[in-house]
């Protein structure tokens, strides 16, 4: 056995004695109920009177343990003591009277093989030294420990292997008890199914906010990083020849970064915060506010950008819903990075238009130029990350996008639904 098992089956036979250490007030209160019948005053006088005793407290341990507190303290035992991985256990109180009836069970059965794995701690190792050392006792201290009975009929030496028997039957009772728990404790403390469907529900929400927060991290600073970083060397290429659109350059890129900074206060508010909306927040940037600024600052990175608007019959974008402004701002957003970052500084053209057929929606094209030669798959070094938020952002609006080659240029074609209508 190794030293890890050995380790193991000692945590678990400590839980064990800790079971028969918390039966004790119960027994407790077996003998003051078994007194006021006639019984025993005392049950452990006798084994028949402990028995009597245990058949009276093991189901008042049943009934305390109904409550749904018990179910953590149990919980908490069998992690630190059983070797039972977490996942496999409950969180929390019980909640349901299926969970308690089972945490119940559990209960009595720790308590329960407790008791006997604790009455053969207490009295089997004392009961094993004096039948090893028997035979080298003489004949009246047999008699005086009350073992006589074995040089009677042939000497002390028999006791020998009596001793080894009692330390067997011992470690024997403390290990299949551990294991015996072990095994139970999954299936009597484990998580319920609507547990476990409320803890799926949990992760995925946290996920879904984890994820959002990194789609607003990724297309707000990423975008800023490559804007300052073509306009910064594109100022830094013409810095003697160019002062007015180095002075241009640089104005774009205080702009930029001005911007940012909001944005990124505000995303690190809503890690702080929640989902609280903060007063002070910079609002989040729309199509109808801020599209034509963000044009703007991708043209003075270098990018020669032509735009085509259609806002159908309202004439503005900002009757568009608020959401659907929003990710539709991203989305653009995201376009226009990849092209400075792979458009191999051709022109980009971007379609924006609300379209009314069969579904009324805002449809978002954008071509230009592929990645140049030897860059990464498809011409996107970030791994796909900023389309992949794309994606993820039309999906929560019931819409889709579409991106890769379209003959000699890279396209990107996004398709927002708007419901009933603008509003």
């Amino acid at each position: 056995m190794s030293r890890a098992s050995v380790a193991r089956a000692g945590r678990r036979w400590v839980h064990l004695v800790l079971g028969g250490a918390l039966l004790m007030p119960y027994l407790l209160l077996a003998s003051v109920v078994l007194a006021t019948l006639g019984g025993p005053r005392d049950v452990l006088t006798s084994l028949p009177a402990l028995l009597a005793g245990c058949a009276v407290a093991l189901p008042l341990a049943t009934v305390s343990a109904l409550l749904p507190l018990v179910r953590p303290l149990a919980v908490a035992a069998v992690r630190a003591l059983c070797g039972v991985p977490g996942e496999r256990l409950a969180e929390g109180p019980a909640g349901s009277w299926a969970a308690r009836g089972r945490t119940a069970l559990w209960w009595t059965l720790h308590l329960g093989l407790g008791a006997v794995v604790s009455g053969l701690s207490l009295a089997g190792p004392p009961l094993a030294v004096t039948l090893l050392v028997l035979p080298l006792l003489d004949r009246e201290q047999q008699v005086g420990l009350d073992m006589a009975g074995f040089a009677d009929k042939a000497g002390a030496w028999p006791a020998v292997p009596a001793g080894l028997l009692v330390v067997a039957v011992l470690v024997g009772a403390a290990v299949g008890a551990g294991a015996l728990l072990a095994r139970a404790a999954p299936v009597l403390l484990g998580p319920s199914t609507a547990e476990r469907l409320a803890a799926a529900e949990e992760r995925a929400a946290d996920l879904a906010v984890r994820n959002r927060l990194a789609r607003e991290l990724h297309d707000a600073v990423g975008h800023a990083l490559s804007a300052v970083t073509l306009q910064a060397a594109a100022a830094r290429r013409v810095l003697d020849r160019d002062p007015e659109f180095v002075r241009e350059a640089l104005a774009a890129i205080e702009d930029t970064t001005r911007r940012t900074v909001g944005e990124l206060d505000t995303v690190l508010g809503l890690l702080r915060d929640g989902d609280a909306a903060r007063p002070d927040a910079a609002p989040a940037p729309t199509l109808g506010a801020d599209l034509a600024g963000l044009i703007a600052r991708t043209r003075a990175a270098g990018a020669v950008v032509a735009a085509h608007e259609d806002p159908g019959p309202a004439g503005s974008w900002e009757v568009l819903p608020a959401i659907v402004s929003r990710e539709a701002y991203r989305i653009v957003q995201e376009g226009l990075s990849n092209a400075l970052r792979h458009g191999a500084g051709g022109p980009v053209d971007l379609h924006l238009a609300v379209r009314e057929e069969d579904t009324r929606a805002l449809e978002i094209v954008m071509t230009n130029p592929p990645a140049a030669p030897g860059a990464s798959e498809g011409g996107r070094t970030t791994g796909g990350r900023g389309l992949r938020g794309a994606a993820e952002r039309a999906a929560l609006l019931g819409g889709s996008v579409e991106a890769g080659p379209a003959g000699d240029r890279w396209r990107l074609r996004a398709v927002l639904p708007l419901g009933g209508g603008a509003r």
